[in-house]
C-alpha cells in the first residue's frame, strides 16, 4: 500500500511541479506533454491502455498505473458485497486518503494533493474502467471539496480539507428536494436568522454519499423577499451529529447499488454563524460557477464507461460462438462494432478537449452542457447496443455488461437532466449578448 502511494506520489509531484515547493492556493497547476507521439484513442490497442491521449504526460501514466492497481485490489473484490449493503466501506475511504486518491485537484496549501485536473480525471476514469460505481470520490473531491476551497474561510478550509483528502470525513452536497430537481431555484429549505445564528428546516432527497456524510453543503433560501430566487439563496456546512439533522433510509435504486443515496431532513438545526459557506444569499452564483465541473466529471466517466464496455464487448464477441464460428466473424456484429468505436472516439476527442479547456478555465457553461448531455446520451445508447451483442448473457447481473447497462440509466438524470442541458446550450444560441 505504502509503495503505491509513493508512486501516486511521485507522480503528482512531478504533475505539480512541486519539486519541494508548496503550490500556490488557489492555483490549478498543469504540465504540457511534450511527447507528440502519443496515440490517441482511436489508434491505440485498447481504448483503456495507458500512455494514450496528448492531454497527458509520463508522470500521468504513472499515476494511473497505481490508481488503477488500487481500484483492482482494493475495490473490485469486494464490490459485490458492497452492493448487497448499498454502500462502500469506511476503511475504502481511508485507504483511498492513503493513497492520495482523493482532493487530488485541490490545492496542497488548502490541504489537498495538488495535482491537476488531468490527474483527477484519472481517478475519474479508472473508476469507471473497473465497472465500480459504488465508491463516491468523484463528487467528495471535484465537487464539494472544492466548494470550500474556493469558497470558504481560512477556519473551514482548515478544518475540513485535509480530513476530507484524508478520506476521514466523507462530504455530500444537498441540492435536490422532492419538489425541485433540475430547477435549483425551486428549492424550499429554509434558513432562518436567529442573532448569530441560523435556524434550518427543509429536506433533501437523492444525496449520493449522504448515509455516510460526515458533512453536507446543503442549498437553502435565505432571503424569500429577494427580487429573484436566485438572489436569496446560500449555502450551509452542517456535520453529521448535529441536533436536528436526521439521515433517512437508504434509498433502493435500479443501479449504482454499493452507492449510498439518502434523503435528509433537517429540523430546526442551529447552525453557528461558522456554518455559512461563502458570502450569504450568493449561493446561487457559487453554484453556477462550480456545475460546470460537475457536468464535465460526468461526462468523463461516462466516456469512460463507454471505453469499457465497448472492450468488455469485444472481447465477449470474439469469445462466443454462433453457427460454428465466433460470432465476430459475423459482418452485422463487425460493423456494429465499427460504428461504436467510432461514436466512442469522437465522443473522447470532444470531452479531451473539454478537459482541455477547463484546465485552461475557459470552460463555459454551454460546452459543458453539450458534454454532459451528449456523453450521457452515448453511454446509454453504446450500453443498449452492448447488452444486445452479448444475447440473453447481456441480461444476466453476473454479467458486467448488465450492471454497466442500469449504472448508465441515471447519467442523463442527475446533475441536471439532459433536457436542461439543452435549453442551456438554446439559450446561448438564441442570445443577442
Amino acid at each position: 500500500m505504502a509503495s503505491w502511494r509513493r508512486l501516486a506520489g511521485r507522480a503528482l509531484r512531478g504533475l505539480a511541479g512541486l519539486r519541494g515547493e508548496r503550490a500556490p492556493r488557489g492555483r490549478c497547476l498543469h504540465t504540457e506533454n511534450h511527447d507528440p507521439a502519443r496515440l490517441e484513442t482511436s489508434s491505440a490497442k485498447s481504448l483503456m491502455d495507458i500512455g494514450t491521449r496528448r492531454i497527458f504526460s509520463s508522470d500521468h501514466d504513472i499515476f494511473r498505473q497505481s490508481v488503477r492497481k488500487f481500484f483492482q485490489e482494493a475495490v473490485v473484490p469486494y464490490h459485490a458485497e458492497w452492493e448487497k449493503a448499498g454502500q462502500v466501506s469506511r476503511e475504502l475511504w481511508e485507504k483511498a486518503g492513503q493513497q492520495g486518491l482523493l482532493g487530488v485537484n485541490v490545492s496542497e496549501e488548502c490541504g489537498g494533493i495538488g495535482g491537476d485536473l488531468f490527474s483527477a480525471a484519472v481517478v475519474w476514469e479508472e473508476q469507471m474502467y473497473v465497472n465500480c460505481t459504488g465508491p463516491g470520490f468523484s463528487l467528495h473531491s471535484d465537487i464539494v471539496m472544492p466548494y470550500i476551497a474556493n469558497y470558504g474561510s481560512q477556519e473551514q478550509i482548515e478544518r475540513f480539507i485535509p480530513e476530507m483528502a484524508a478520506g476521514k470525513c466523507i462530504g455530500a452536497i444537498a441540492m435536490t428536494e422532492p419538489g425541485a430537481g433540475s430547477d435549483l431555484q425551486g428549492v424550499r429549505t429554509f434558513g432562518k436568522k436567529n442573532g448569530s445564528d441560523w435556524i434550518l428546516n427543509g429536506s433533501k432527497v437523492f444525496i449520493t454519499n449522504g448515509w455516510m456524510s460526515d458533512l453536507v453543503i446543503v442549498v437553502a433560501v435565505t432571503n424569500r423577499e429577494a427580487r429573484s430566487p436566485a438572489h436569496g439563496i446560500s449555502l450551509f456546512l452542517v456535520e453529521n451529529g448535529m441536533k436536528g439533522f436526521v439521515k433517512g433510509r437508504k434509498l433502493e435504486k435500479i443501479g449504482l447499488k454499493a452507492q449510498d443515496t439518502a434523503e435528509l431532513f433537517f429540523e430546526d438545526v442551529r447552525l453557528p454563524a461558522s456554518a455559512l459557506l461563502g458570502q450569504e444569499n450568493k449561493g446561487f452564483y457559487y453554484l453556477m460557477a462550480e456545475l460546470p465541473q460537475e457536468r464535465l466529471l460526468i461526462a468523463d466517466m461516462a466516456i469512460a464507461s463507454c471505453e469499457f464496455m465497448f472492450e468488455e464487448t469485444r472481447n465477449y464477441v470474439k469469445q462466443r460462438k454462433a453457427f460454428g464460428k465466433t460470432i465476430a466473424h459475423l459482418q452485422t456484429v463487425q460493423h456494429k462494432l465499427a460504428e461504436l468505436k467510432t461514436q466512442i472516439c469522437v465522443g473522447r476527442a470532444f470531452l479531451d478537449s473539454c478537459l482541455q479547456l477547463h484546465a485552461a478555465k475557459r470552460l463555459d457553461s454551454a460546452t459543458a452542457s453539450m458534454a454532459k448531455y451528449w456523453a450521457s446520451d452515448l453511454q446509454n445508447s453504446v450500453a443498449t447496443q452492448c447488452v444486445q451483442l452479448h444475447g440473453g448473457w447481456g441480461y444476466m447481473w453476473e454479467y458486467p455488461i448488465a450492471k454497466s447497462f442500469v449504472d448508465s440509466r441515471v447519467q442523463p438524470i442527475y446533475g441536471g437532466t439532459n433536457e436542461i442541458m439543452k435549453e442551456l446550450i438554446a439559450r446561448d444560441i438564441v442570445s443577442d449578448k
